[in-house]
């Protein structure tokens, strides 16, 4: 049950939630995601019972990761049908909440189309709400086989790359179930290789300054009984020099069509250390991450975030230690300034593969990448039809 705040408690001993799923209640239709602002902690439901409590739960981080946000804008917008709002501004106002992640945008505009044919063909808005539902569920249910696909042409590259196993990967911010309809995107490819008994150890970056790292990734590293290790960003060269990382695997919030690559912030360092170092720098992300209406790297919009999160640890996850909700702990000087973008952007020249659904992509151009979008579910889903009037 939902408590006063419309939030329900896990109980502790209570396997991992999903991270989002769509429940049908008595009083109408909810979107329930996975607090992931409260993880490891504790597993905490949030009951979004509109469009504003959902943009909100986007903005805050407790939902988050590309594909994930897909799926929640495409969610979002069937509830705001089921419920009778403005289809329109309810899909304006998730479609950029977060504007580096392009599948959020996606997400939304394909459970848009599916509204908008249903009354064209005459149906009632009724019937529209429910053909928005079910693209919501397709959208939902390609992810999660993408992710499948991904692991097993993540886990064929890995054995090129890096014939005999015993893999030593280094992965940064969270890639696994917490971000996808499946088991992820850059984690689930780790997950593979943990299962036939090729992990050695998966080094997991902190992700400064909102730790998804520590947090997310550890927590879900922790749930499948890998061998990881967390270690401070800034210790990821010494690991580089000492020989202990094989590949670097991440996920992607954009690729624009010249194959830069958004992702969260501190990748991009990992990438120049990964050349210096001779070691695979590869990407792991579905082909509804690739952008090929964004010609270059540098025209992606990086988000930036609010300095408070640097200067300040506030955390809603370390509220057990007795904080009063909504007060950081200061880590700065009071005023102090802080530069906080959610990502940087790694050029094509330093990543060595693009795992996708449709398979591996290498070296990464403009033109292997064109081939991908235009043999793969991108084109089908992007190609038109009925789509956000722009």
């Amino acid at each position: 049950m939902a408590d006063a705040y419309g939030v329900r408690q896990a109980g502790a001993a209570a396997p991992a939630v999903p991270a989002l799923r769509w429940e049908e209640l008595p009083e109408g239709p909810v979107v329930v995601l996975l607090d992931q602002t409260r993880l490891p902690a504790e597993e905490t439901e949030l009951v979004c019972t509109d469009v504003p409590a959902l943009v909100e739960a986007i903005r805050t981080l407790a939902v988050r990761g590309a594909p994930l946000l897909g799926i929640a804008g495409a969610y979002g917008v069937a509830l705001a049908a089921a419920r009778g709002f403005d289809v329109a501004d309810a899909a304006e106002s998730l479609a950029y909440v977060r504007p580096t992640a392009v599948n959020l945008e996606y997400g939304v505009r394909r459970a848009v189309a599916a509204y908008d044919a249903a009354l064209a063909a005459g149906q009632s808005p009724e019937e529209a709400a429910g053909a928005a539902l079910a693209e919501a569920r397709a959208v939902h249910a390609e992810d999660a086989r993408a992710s499948t696909r991904m692991a097993e042409h993540g886990m064929a590259l890995l054995g090129e790359l890096l014939p005999g196993g015993g893999h030593r990967i280094l992965t940064h911010c969270n890639s696994g179930a917490l971000v996808s309809g499946g088991e992820g995107t850059a984690f689930a490819v780790a997950l593979a290789a943990h299962r036939v008994g090729e992990l050695r150890r998966l080094w997991v970056g902190e992700t400064r300054p909102l730790l998804q790292g520590a947090r997310l990734t550890a927590y879900e590293a922790s749930r499948a009984g890998m061998a990881y290790t967390v270690l401070p960003d800034g210790a990821a060269g010494s690991l580089f020099a000492a020989g202990e990382v094989d590949a670097v695997l991440i996920g992607a919030d954009r690729i624009a069509a010249d194959g830069a690559v958004a992702n969260k912030v501190g990748s991009y360092p990992l990438a120049v250390l990964a050349r210096y170092h001779h070691v695979p720098f590869v990407v792991v992300a579905p082909t509804t991450t690739l952008d090929p209406e964004t010609e270059e790297g540098a025209l992606i919009e990086v988000e930036q975030r609010a300095g408070h999160e640097v200067t300040e640890i506030s955390l809603p996850h370390v509220l057990a230690t007795g904080m009063e909700a909504g007060v950081g702990v200061p880590v700065a000087p009071l005023g102090a300034q802080a530069y906080n973008p959610a990502f940087d952007i790694t050029p094509a020249e330093l990543v060595t593969a693009i795992v996708t659904e449709a398979g591996v992509v290498s070296p990464v151009t403009r033109d292997s990448l064109a081939e991908v979008c235009s043999t793969s579910r991108f084109a089908k889903s992007r190609s038109g039809n009925g789509m956000m009037a722009e």
